[in-house]
């Protein structure tokens, strides 16, 4: 890692607390649901309609919300009482208001990374949401660059390296999913860094065995200090 001028971090479960919010939420939401259907099918259903809605509202708490609308006037076949809507928006925005927890050990590293590295945010999401948490975060002053992203493929990334004016071996992502932000860096002849939360969505869960030069797994975010900082 010799060569690396730039850091970049995922957010959402790799700097604060996300995925939880979204599976408290769900089940709020298969509640308001199960005169229809069994749980574990509301559930199926609105995975579904997650995935046929991505390529037109992107990731992030409001096309979740749309989402949850959808499934509800689709599983009840349009039946479904206004108030169960409007309780689904609700859960929503309560989603969008939730406290920014950040993760253990993440200030620490951030403190003793940025005098060495510039430090850069890539996360996927709906920008002002993304952009809120940041700044609620407390932690943006550690930053150089944000870049909210409306997808991490391998284009995404050679955008981002383009921007950042570096080669790819220059660079390295830190973050809590394979398929999102270790895969398409290493593809590209970066480095990566898989820090694993101990929930992941379902969109993002691969079973991948990664065998590469430039990847390191590691157990918590603390455990990459020793690779960057000599």
């Amino acid at each position: 890692m010799d060569h690396i001028s730039v850091v970049a971090f995922d957010a959402d479960d790799t700097l604060w607390v996300n995925e939880p919010y979204f599976r408290e939420t769900e089940e709020k939401f298969y509640s308001l649901l199960e005169d229809y259907l069994p749980r574990h099918t509301i559930s199926q259903e609105l995975f579904k309609t997650e995935m046929d809605n991505l390529p037109l509202y992107g990731y992030g708490v409001k096309g979740f919300m749309l989402s949850m609308v959808e499934t509800a006037l689709r599983v009840s076949e349009g039946t479904m009482d206004v108030r169960v809507i409007e309780k689904a928006l609700e859960y929503g925005k309560e989603l969008l208001a939730k406290p920014i927890e950040v993760l253990e050990g993440v200030e620490e590293v951030l403190q003793k990374l940025a005098p060495r590295y510039k430090l850069v945010v890539a996360t996927k999401g709906d920008l002002l949401d993304q952009e809120r948490k940041l700044k609620k975060s407390g932690i943006d002053h550690y930053f150089h660059h944000i870049e909210i992203m409306s997808d991490k493929k391998v284009a995404d990334y050679k955008k981002l390296i383009r921007h950042l004016d570096i080669g790819a071996d220059e660079f390295l992502m830190i973050g809590n999913s394979l398929k999102s932000d270790v895969l398409p860096v290493l593809e590209l002849g970066g480095h990566a860094v898989h820090v694993p939360y101990h929930i992941t969505w379902v969109h993002e869960h691969i079973e991948h065995n990664v065998h590469h030069e430039n990847f390191r797994q590691c157990s918590q975010i603390r455990d990459i200090l020793p690779f960057l900082v000599r």
